[in-house]
């Protein structure tokens, strides 16, 4: 499904031409880095802790390995890892048996934030990846604190048009998650 995408692709902003990819398991590092570098996220965890390493791993082969999950990457001239987003195809009943995309996890390195590269990804998934996908909608959901993220993705056409809830399970005893923090 989403391997039929065909990257890796040319991208403009304003730093220049970058390419976006998929992660690769050599990314692992630059990955937790950028996570790490948001400042919502570390109060989820991600705090860059060796630690975590293995379940950050875990997490990129269970993504590389689902057919309806990609994680792309982008890169600048030199190969450093300045962006990150996950995508997810949903085949659904709802919307006359209508297909989603759904966007995660849009990260840019704090350094590069406002260089067009966040604006550069998002237009490649709407102008490029959803129809690729056959996708009539796609949707994605933004921390009720990220006002900057939410003014982003409306210059982008995206509309708040729902309100999201979350519920965070209890980690079982011995789980993975049993010092994680819900997203």
């Amino acid at each position: 499904m989403l391997a039929e995408l065909a990257l890796p692709v040319a991208i403009e902003t304003r730093s220049g031409a970058m390419t976006m990819r998929r992660a690769q398991s050599t990314d692992l590092d630059a990955l937790m880095r950028l996570l790490a570098d948001d400042e919502v996220s570390r109060t989820r965890g991600d705090v860059l802790a060796p630690e975590d390493r293995p379940r950050y791993a875990a997490a990129l082969e269970a993504i590389a390995a689902d057919p309806s999950n990609d994680l792309l990457v982008v890169v600048d001239a030199g190969g450093e890892l300045v962006g990150t987003l996950q995508l997810t195809r949903i085949p659904g009943m709802a919307r006359r048996g209508s297909v989603r995309l759904l966007v995660e996890a849009v990260r840019v390195s704090s350094a590069l934030r406002s260089s067009g590269i966040g604006g550069a990804m998002m237009r490649w998934v709407t102008d490029v990846a959803a129809p690729g996908l056959e996708a009539s909608l796609v949707q994605l959901t933004s921390d009720a604190v990220r006002t900057d993220a939410h003014r982003f993705y409306e210059r982008l056409g995206f509309t708040p048009s729902h309100l999201g809830f979350k519920f965070p399970v209890p980690a079982r005893e011995g789980s993975q998650m049993a010092s994680g923090s819900p997203a």
